[in-house]
C-alpha cells in the first residue's frame, strides 16, 4: 500500500495554472487536491497540464449552493458531473449543509451513492464545520443509516468543534476511520482547526494525537490491501494560519509547512 501526498491549490490560487502545477511537481508531490475551473478554457488548460506533468488529482467539490434542498440537490450533482471531467482519484466533498434536516442530509449522501456506483468513482464526503459531517455525534447519526456513506478524514474540525482531543467518542472516532477515503493532514486543536506550525514543540502533543490518527488510517487501508491511500497536506493560509498582530502577515510560510508535512508523513507513515 502506497502513499500518495497531495498538494492544495487553497492558498495558492494567486499564481497561473502553469506556475502551480510547475510548483507541485518540482517539490516531488504525487498530485494535487483541488476544484475544477469552471470556465471552459481554464478547465481545458487544467486537464492539459494535469496530464503533462502526471499529477494525480483528488477532485474538490465545495461550491453547490441552494436556497432549499432542491437547488442544492440539482447544484450538487452538476458540480459532481463538473469534477468528473478531470479524472480524478476520487471525490472530495463538501457535502450538505449543518443546519439541514437528517432527512435531507441522507438525501444528499444518497445522491452521492448514486453518482458514485454510475461513474465508478468515490465520492468521500469531508468532516469538515458547516457541512453533514461538522462533528463526530452527526456523522455518527448518518453512519447509522448509511453503512455506506465514506469519508475524508480532516479530524482537526472535529477537535475544534467539540473542544476536546476526542476522548467521549473514541468508537465514532473508530467506526470513522474505517470509512476514511481520503485524508486532509492539517493538525487543529481544542480551539481552532490548525495550529499555527506543527514545526514548534509548543504544539507537538497535537502533531503526535494527529499522527496516530492517520497512523490507525494507512493501517486499515493495509490490511484491506489497498493499492494507495490519497493524504493532502492541507493546513490553510490566514484566517486559518495565525497572523502577527502588528503587521497581520503569516506567522509562518504555508508552503514551507506543507512541503514539511509531505516529507514528515513519508517518514512516518509510508
Amino acid at each position: 500500500m502506497k502513499l500518495r501526498i497531495l498538494c492544495p491549490q487553497w492558498g495558492l490560487e494567486h499564481l497561473t495554472l502553469e506556475d502551480f502545477f510547475e510548483k507541485v511537481s518540482s517539490a516531488g508531490y504525487n498530485g494535487v487536491d483541488t476544484w475544477v475551473p469552471e470556465n471552459t478554457i481554464e478547465r481545458n488548460k487544467f486537464i492539459r497540464l494535469l496530464d503533462e506533468y502526471q499529477l494525480s488529482i483528488v477532485g474538490h467539490q465545495h461550491q453547490a449552493t441552494g436556497r432549499n434542498i432542491d437547488e442544492y440537490c440539482k447544484s450538487y450533482e452538476y458540480y459532481l458531473n463538473l469534477t468528473m471531467e478531470c479524472s480524478p482519484l476520487l471525490i472530495n466533498s463538501h457535502s450538505g449543509k449543518d443546519y439541514f434536516s437528517l432527512d435531507d442530509q441522507l438525501r444528499v449522501i444518497d445522491i452521492a451513492e448514486e453518482f458514485s456506483i454510475k461513474n465508478n468513482i468515490t465520492v468521500a464526503h469531508e468532516t469538515h464545520r458547516g457541512r453533514l459531517g461538522f462533528s463526530p455525534y452527526n456523522a455518527s447519526a448518518l453512519f447509522n443509516c448509511r453503512p455506506e456513506m465514506k469519508i475524508t478524514a480532516d479530524f482537526s474540525h472535529w477537535t475544534c468543534v467539540t473542544e476536546s482531543f476526542l476522548e467521549n467518542c473514541s468508537e465514532i472516532v473508530e467506526e470513522a476511520i474505517k470509512r476514511t477515503k481520503h485524508v486532509h493532514a492539517r493538525v487543529g486543536h481544542t480551539q481552532g482547526p490548525q495550529i499555527p506550525d506543527p514545526r514548534s514543540p509548543y504544539w507537538e502533543k497535537e502533531l503526535l494525537f494527529f499522527s496516530a490518527l492517520w497512523s490507525s488510517i494507512v493501517k486499515n487501508h493495509t490490511a484491506l490491501k489497498s493499492e494507495y491511500l490519497t493524504i493532502t497536506t492541507e493546513f490553510g493560509p490566514p484566517p486559518y494560519m495565525p497572523t502577527n498582530l502588528n503587521n497581520n502577515k503569516p506567522v509562518a510560510d504555508q508552503w514551507d509547512i506543507n512541503v514539511f508535512m509531505k516529507d514528515w508523513l513519508l517518514d512516518k507513515l509510508a
